[in-house]
């Protein structure tokens, strides 16, 4: 079964400083059918405008990916990280026992964009972490580049969660096929451009969610950049 969702049926939230659109409920935003997918509980598209950011606020037991479109965001923790993420990098906090961060945009004249993500853990309390890698578009062309696994496969981002995130590039000719397992959970998430998935035109926004679909099809793709997430369904944390 695939369920396409458009960009504009999620909740959206403008608060001046930030434009953010939800994926699934957060904040003020509620939709009992859009509370998670399996273990992925938060896709948020956000826009900071500049000289702007979140202050510091505290996070426990949420495995949380920032992947950044436009722009840099500066990151700060309690665990003692000060960094910018840059498109093309893929940062994942593992907020465990609890941490506490910021994010902000310094720059005085450009908008961030980013997608800020939440997987639920397959384990509460552990330790909290923090890990950054940098991979190149011509890794993500007509391909899809594991970025995220919960084992560091390829070179990918660990997650404490049986969870993997794969990003791709397509234009014209460029195709890609992927296969999930039986029981498995897939969610396909076009963060801009154009792109053909399974017979489905998707646009900048869109989502599908994928349930008993053992392959899904890429292509036809105008300047797109796609996130594909194989997921567990949501068991109770242990």
């Amino acid at each position: 079964m695939i369920t396409l969702r458009r960009s504009n049926e999620r909740g959206h939230a403008n608060h001046g400083w930030l434009d953010s659109w939800h994926s699934f409920s957060f904040a003020n935003y509620f939709d009992q059918n859009h509370v998670h997918w399996g273990a992925l509980r938060v896709i948020n598209e956000d826009r900071v405008q500049p000289g702007a950011g979140f202050g510091e606020y505290s996070h426990r037991d949420m495995e949380i990916i920032s992947y950044v479109l436009e722009g840099a965001l500066a990151h700060k923790d309690s665990m003692g990280n000060v960094v910018s993420i840059v498109p093309g990098e893929v940062q994942r906090m593992s907020a465990g026992t609890g941490v506490v961060h910021s994010e902000f945009n310094h720059d005085r004249t450009a908008t961030t964009h980013f997608l800020q993500i939440w997987i639920v853990p397959a384990k509460t309390g552990v330790t909290p972490g923090y890990e950054q890698k940098t991979f190149a578009d011509n890794e993500k062309r007509g391909t899809l580049r594991l970025v995220v696994s919960p084992d560091g496969r390829e070179g990918s981002v660990t997650i404490n969660q049986d969870a993997l995130m794969l990003a791709g590039l397509f234009d014209g000719s460029e195709r890609a096929d992927y296969k999930f397992a039986p029981g498995r959970l897939g969610y396909v998430h076009l963060v801009r451009g154009k792109l053909n998935v399974n017979g489905k035109q998707l646009s900048a926004g869109d989502a599908l969610m994928l349930e008993n679909e053992s392959t899904i099809a890429l292509g036809d793709g105008s300047a797109a950049e796609v996130l594909v997430f194989d997921l567990p369904p949501l068991p109770p944390p242990q």
